[in-house]
């Protein structure tokens, strides 16, 4: 009877330690350590190389972007990763919570495998990256410096994209939103070809109150909103959402939720048996097939090539921390 009691009682660890943070921060603490608190919880920034990078390919190009920071210099770490064909379309890629660039490298170089240039940045607080604790605002505002140097790197509005891995979603849509919103006052076209959005949410309170009671009024304490559903529906480019099936971290049902509220043209793509991370790798064949008849990003573009040591070495590493896929038969759903 212990046994299973301590076996249900780690099942649940998250929650009661959601409860009792809480309760116990708003009786100890004031708003400023309370809001602190939660940004850490919210970023999660692991120091540090992550274990299974085994170095940057030699034809990544490392650089630092100039960030606001109240009159004060400080910059972020990127890099630009330049596909084979010149005429190349290109990506900012957008990271979510933990992992620096270290940690994204398989995923950056799937991106390069289907085709794009990659131009990946790491937040303030993140990596090599300046700056202390990242907030919602702060990595909204790297994200759009980030956009400008795309912009640069890739002259093309027609050959840009915004892609974003979980938190990273929700930075991403609001960039995309923001592009929209402005053309929309300027009278000009979106100066971008399409949004890509993987393994995302919602709101971050849908997915506290995933991760806690439902009943918790979360919405109300929580200082870091990443309203990520309303702010989809402000987007006027095509929408390209990918999620995997079996994703125990953030439910499918978040994506299948957001391209609802998204316009026309959009693709959801859910892949069977993908977990969190993997449905890139797993639903490769049905990426590159959404990536074609939403975007008109074909196989022509891409080379056709295999992982290279670090992404090999990053599968074979990171089994043991996260589930494996069962297949890689994927679900879409088309609207235009």
């Amino acid at each position: 009877m212990f046994l299973r009691f301590m076996a249900w009682l780690r099942a649940r660890w998250l929650r009661f330690l959601t409860i009792l943070g809480v309760s116990a921060a708003l009786a100890a603490a004031g708003c400023g350590t309370l809001a602190e608190k939660e940004r850490e919880l919210t970023f999660r920034i692991v120091p540090g190389d992550a274990s299974w990078y085994t170095g940057m390919p030699p034809d990544i190009q490392e650089m630092t972007l100039p960030v606001p920071n109240g009159g004060k210099p400080q910059h972020i770490d990127a890099w630009w990763w330049p596909a084979a064909a010149a005429d190349a379309p290109a990506v900012l890629y957008l990271h979510g919570s933990r992992w620096n660039l270290t940690g994204q490298l398989f995923r950056i170089e799937q991106l390069r495998d289907f085709g794009f240039s990659v131009l990946a940045i790491d937040y303030r607080g993140f990596g090599k990256s300046e700056g202390g604790l990242p907030s919602e605002d702060t990595v909204y505002e790297d994200a759009r410096v980030a956009w400008e140097r795309l912009t640069q790197l890739q002259p093309d509005p027609a050959k840009r994209f915004v892609y974003g891995h979980s938190l990273g979603g929700a930075v991403a849509i609001d960039l995309a939103a923001h592009l929209s919103t402005q053309a929309a006052q300027s009278g000009t076209a979106v100066p971008a070809r399409g949004l890509i959005v993987e393994s995302s949410f919602t709101t971050l309170a849908d997915i506290a109150r995933t991760l806690s009671y439902p009943w918790l009024p979360v919405q109300l304490l929580l200082s870091q909103k990443f309203d990520s559903v309303d702010k989809i529906s402000r987007v006027r480019m095509p929408v390209l959402i990918v999620h995997g099936a079996v994703d125990r971290f953030v439910p499918s049902r978040f994506s299948q939720a957001l391209y609802d509220s998204a316009s026309a043209p959009k693709k959801l793509l859910l892949v069977d048996g993908a977990t969190h991370n993997n449905s890139m790798r797993e639903g490769s064949a049905q990426y590159r097939e959404a990536l074609e008849e939403l975007f008109g990003v074909g196989a022509s573009t891409a080379r056709q090539e295999l992982p290279s040591t670090g992404a090999r070495a990053l599968h074979a590493a990171s089994d043991s921390r996260r589930s494996e896929s069962l297949g890689s038969a994927g679900r879409v759903e088309l609207a235009r």
